[in-house]
């Protein structure tokens, strides 16, 4: 099948069919006249690597884990396994910090909140300058 049929059946664009040969993901076999040509094999591996992307990872992520996909074997699979483990820390770590930036969001909203409640009856203890020193210190 040629590369807009790929794409219409693994529901990829063929911008992104073009990127994972780029990225080494995926390959083709060429015609005499340069189209790509591919098998139903690769609308199940561009599902994978769709699976894969959607779950955080990188393209260059992705090539290191097709090897386990490719020649099937414990050392690749362990290899495999053991990378996705570092990607999973990886994302535990973004979510912590994520969590941290949300509360830290979340002090900032209260302190404008209180402010803006404030703004009803002002009094001159209660000026913004004093509320925003208040939430950052």
């Amino acid at each position: 099948m040629r590369i807009g049929e790929l794409a219409s059946r693994a529901g990829v664009s063929v911008r992104s069919v073009r990127y994972y040969e780029e990225q080494g993901l995926l390959a083709s076999t060429r015609s005499a006249s340069g189209q790509r040509h591919y098998t139903q094999s690769e609308v199940e591996r561009v599902a994978f690597i769709q699976r894969l992307y959607a779950a955080g990872l990188s393209s260059r992520t992705i090539s290191e884990l097709l090897p386990c996909v490719d020649a099937p074997s414990e050392v690749n699979s362990d290899a495999a396994l053991e990378r996705m483990a570092q990607e999973r820390e990886r994302l535990s770590e973004h979510i912590d910090d994520l969590v941290r930036t949300r509360k830290a969001l979340d002090g900032l909203m209260a302190t404008a909140r209180e402010y803006r409640e404030r703004l009803r009856t002002p009094t001159p203890s209660h000026s913004a300058t004093a509320l925003l020193d208040r939430c950052t210190a």
